[in-house]
């Protein structure tokens, strides 16, 4: 393979950071996570992660760059994370200067639902179209998107939010004062409360690990008619989000991933049925709506493609 082809991945999550080298779409070799709760201060994770990548490097030394995929906003031409949510003291951090320095490697930094949609663009299920939208479904709603062979990022970076548009003008508040964003309902949380106030109603006793989306998934599969119609609802809702991503930007395809699209066909089923019912035209005539190819790999995978083509290009 050549010298360039090897790059280093970093998917930083909530719970833990994960790191592996990287070689087009196969992961070769990936260090044990790094539990991202354990550190009281950013030096002291970076440091982690830093002492991390070198170790890897010294299995693979052509490794020629890295990228990192990060949960919050970001600003991608800085390499600048403006916060996290779920981690302390992350608020305005030069990532990108920071690990440079302490790596000497080209390094970039993008938000993580960016990197899944990277991942998939050009490895995975949307390889080959030139509009499409990527969405991520996990513990919030993720989303990236590709208009005319270029991702769209916006005026701070912050473009592709789709878990934050709106489908209901009177509905839950959002993290960001929002009213109806998507991921206050299909979220994992969310999916797991919306099930047990269903089986309540049913006089049904459930406990929480009896409805998570894998739970939910397996009863649907066993016939159960109320986690049938949850699935229902989901994709209702998600089928509202992406009408209006549809009207707006007329892709080619929707790619779907995250833990919660392992549903399958209980989760595609209604969500083509309820998206194609309100689009018309050359708004839904050869619309895909594909699956994601990449599972939990997909950020690390996605990360480490932005940074070795970042190294590609300044090779031209």
């Amino acid at each position: 393979m050549p010298d360039s082809a090897l790059s280093i991945g970093i998917d930083f999550g909530g719970t833990t950071v994960k790191i592996a080298v990287v070689y087009q779409s196969h992961i070769i070799d990936q260090a044990p996570p790094i539990a991202t709760q354990e550190f009281t201060t950013r030096h002291e994770l970076i440091d982690a992660m830093v002492r991390t990548v070198e170790d890897l490097r010294g299995r693979h030394p052509t490794v020629t760059s890295v990228g990192v995929g990060m949960p919050g906003f970001v600003n991608f031409e800085k390499g600048l994370v403006y916060g996290l949510t779920n981690v302390p003291d992350w608020n305005t951090v030069p990532l990108k200067s920071i690990l440079e320095s302490k790596l000497n490697l080209p390094v970039m930094v993008d938000n993580d639902a960016n990197c899944m949609a990277i991942a998939e663009w050009h490895l995975g299920a949307g390889r080959g179209f030139q509009h499409v939208i990527f969405v991520s479904l996990g513990t919030g709603v993720g989303g990236g998107v590709i208009v005319n062979g270029q991702m769209v990022r916006g005026m701070r970076h912050g473009a592709g939010e789709i878990g934050q548009t709106s489908i209901d003008y009177q509905g839950r508040t959002g993290h960001y004062g929002n009213l109806g964003a998507l991921e206050e309902y299909i979220g994992n949380r969310e999916i797991t409360s919306r099930a047990l106030e269903a089986y309540a109603a049913a006089g049904v006793q459930k406990f929480s690990e009896n409805c998570s989306p894998a739970a939910l998934t397996t009863a649907a599969h066993q016939g159960d008619v109320i986690a049938s119609a949850i699935w229902d609802e989901i994709g209702r809702m998600l089928a509202t989000s992406l009408m209006n991503c549809c009207w707006l930007l007329n892709p080619q395809a929707i790619v779907i991933g995250g833990g919660v699209a392992r549903a399958g066909e209980l989760l595609f089923r209604p969500l083509k049925e309820h998206l194609f019912a309100q689009l018309s035209g050359p708004f839904v005539d050869e619309l895909a709506i594909l699956p994601a190819a990449f599972g939990h790999e997909a950020g690390i995978i996605g990360a480490a493609a932005l940074a070795r083509e970042s190294v590609t290009a300044q090779l031209v």
